[in-house]
């Protein structure tokens, strides 16, 4: 049952990413389909296919070990591959992300650290 479930999750999420970006064209049909792949990827609409086969296999391992998990694999990851603490929340400040998602990302550095 757990499998099924992650495999759902798999298909759902880029399918849901899929129909927010769709919706907010503005168009119908094929050519909100169209629009929506070309704005996902960076190589029109080939890198929006793959983009969001990128999600699928993130979001399947978000359901199958977690969020914690996979953030302490990828931070363990980084420090292999000879990045410091500070270069890593340098990176981070960096990111077009939001303050409150940065300083998240920052406690659970120094949590792990």
């Amino acid at each position: 049952m757990d499998k099924l479930i992650s495999k759902i999750v798999a298909f759902g999420v880029p399918g849901l990413v899929l129909l927010i970006i769709m919706s907010g064209t503005g168009l119908a049909g094929a050519a909100a389909i169209t629009t929506a792949l070309v704005f996902l990827g960076p190589f029109g609409i080939l890198g929006g296919i793959a983009t969001l086969g990128v999600i699928a296999l993130v979001s399947e391992g978000i359901a199958e070990f977690g969020m914690s998990a996979i953030f302490q694999g990828v931070v363990d990851e980084l420090y292999k591959k000879g990045e410091t603490k500070e270069s890593i929340l340098h990176k981070i400040e960096k990111y077009p992300i939001s303050k409150s998602l940065k300083r998240k990302l920052k406690e659970e550095i120094e949590k792990k650290s």
